[in-house]
């Protein structure tokens, strides 16, 4: 018999994912106010919680993307419950069952801060690279008239720009958060091309670039403008991965500033992505 015996490890319903989220709000997360219900639609059976007598404690996202790529995040033990060994425990317990639910030789993927970094190596995940996020005071600009609001229409070449990007289908993820009302999209297109796009959403405190995808620094730079309109002289961030010089120097020349940064790990073989065209990541919690 083990101290987590009476521990009970299960799955989290909406409900419950919604306290998680609330728990992350607390912590200083700065969550949008509909996340719950957009990450639910990533994957229902995604999220996963300890419980002691009916009561969670702990949680966190363990995501499949069909099988074929995972990504963990929203790892929170209940400050109650800390120290006590159970976040160990939850976290091997996650990456187990995530394993589990992937196709064989299926990548897992996480962004971690640097005090964690070397639990996670331990657990076999290895860093590639970090995500910086940047803060600027958002202003208004021209942009061009390739830039269009983002409607149904646009969906296909939407998922496929996705698809390209994050390096795996996510359809039911992106048909939620392309539709959230706390959040505006964007897409590039001309003759019928459609290049880059980019969501603005509305966090707690704060606006955020989620993601900005672009075939190269023009386009990007096009979409960084119209995104910024509706909410200037509000302060908004976007996570650029190191390794896109181009886009840091965009951020910066914006008055963007370095405030936290992330580790891009992988468990297993990492996936090729257009690094250098990621402007800005999608989010820490599900990739």
């Amino acid at each position: 018999m083990t101290k987590f015996d009476g521990l009970d490890f299960r799955q989290l319903n909406l409900a419950e994912l919604k306290t998680l989220v609330s728990w992350a709000q607390k912590e200083g997360w700065n969550p949008g106010a509909n996340d719950a219900e957009m990450y639910f639609a990533a994957d229902p059976k995604g999220f996963y919680g300890v419980f002691k007598d009916s009561k969670m404690i702990a949680g966190g996202s363990i995501v499949s993307y069909n099988g074929k790529f995972g990504f963990m995040g929203l790892f929170i033990v209940h400050p109650e419950y800390r120290g006590k060994g159970i976040g160990n425990w939850l976290w091997f317990k996650r990456r187990d069952l995530l394993i589990s639910r992937l196709q064989s030789g299926a990548a897992i993927g996480m962004d971690g801060v640097e005090a964690m970094e070397p639990f996670y190596q331990k657990g076999g995940f290895r860093s590639y690279y970090k995500n910086l996020r940047f803060s600027l005071i958002a202003s208004k600009h021209n942009f061009s008239s390739n830039v269009f609001p983002y409607t149904p229409q646009h969906f296909q070449p939407v998922v496929e720009l996705d698809k390209k990007h994050f390096g795996f289908d996510r359809i039911e993820f992106l048909k939620a958060w392309l539709q959230n009302p706390s959040a505006k999209a964007f897409v590039y297109e001309e003759n019928k091309k459609h290049s880059g796009y980019a969501v603005v959403r509305r966090l707690e405190r704060n606006f955020k670039f989620c993601p900005l995808f672009a075939e190269n620094k023009e386009v990007a730079l096009e979409l960084f403008k119209a995104g910024m309109q509706d909410c200037a002289d509000h302060e908004i961030l976007i996570d650029v991965p190191e390794l896109n010089l181009s886009g840091i120097e965009m951020v910066k020349d914006f008055g963007g500033e370095h405030v936290f940064d992330c580790a891009r790990m992988y468990y297993g073989i990492k996936p090729e992505l257009p690094l250098k065209q990621i402007y800005g990541v999608t989010t820490f919690e599900l990739g």
